[in-house]
């Protein structure tokens, strides 16, 4: 069972991109299981959403508390919340970052990616510019960075799940996955 956990402030959409990924690794064959942890519910506060992924029916019903893999949709996050607690070792950090992966020393022990989520959703007019809505943008860097869904199932789900502006969203999607940086390949 692969397991992974997303980190965003309300309003980015992680909630919504952990559907959308679920939805996308139904349509391949595989079982997830998708949910988001309650807290403070309010635009900008941290918020968490899960997702796990297995080639059989998933019993487990608890938080994620050793992920595999995590997606950072805000790294000013990294400064407030410690989201690699019980990031198993080797794990892997998707961040929404315009600075290289290099650049984030504390991160040194995990394989990380960038991939400027922010700029992609601004261009495809996903949001405003002072807040973007980048979850799409974001699962198709997840795509790229893992391997672990195909991005023709990610933006076929996209577009028949997002309900306003389907087309920039699976552009947003597809531009990601071109643009994600990351010096290694991640071991499945």
């Amino acid at each position: 069972m692969i397991e992974i956990r997303m980190h965003g402030r309300g309003g980015q959409g992680a909630v919504v991109a952990c559907k959308i990924l679920a939805s996308a690794l139904f349509k391949e064959g595989k079982f997830p299981q998708s949910f988001p942890a309650f807290g403070v519910e309010r635009r900008g506060a941290p918020v968490m959403a899960f997702i796990r992924i297995d080639d059989k029916p998933i019993h487990l019903r608890t938080e994620i508390y050793k992920p595999r893999h995590l997606i950072v949709l805000d790294p000013t996050l990294l400064q407030t919340v410690d989201v690699t607690s019980g990031l198993i070792p080797g794990g892997t950090i998707l961040l929404n970052s315009a600075v290289p992966a290099e650049e984030y020393p504390q991160l040194q022990d995990f394989t990380v990616a960038t991939v400027n989520a922010n700029q992609i959703a601004v261009t495809h007019k996903l949001g405003t510019r002072s807040t973007p809505i980048v979850n799409t943008a974001i699962l198709g860097a997840f795509s790229r960075f893992t391997g672990l869904v195909g991005l023709d199932a990610l933006v076929d789900t996209i577009q028949s799940y997002v309900p306003v502006k389907p087309k920039e969203n699976a552009a947003a999607t597809r531009e990601a996955y071109e643009l994600c940086q990351f010096t290694q390949s991640v071991p499945v």
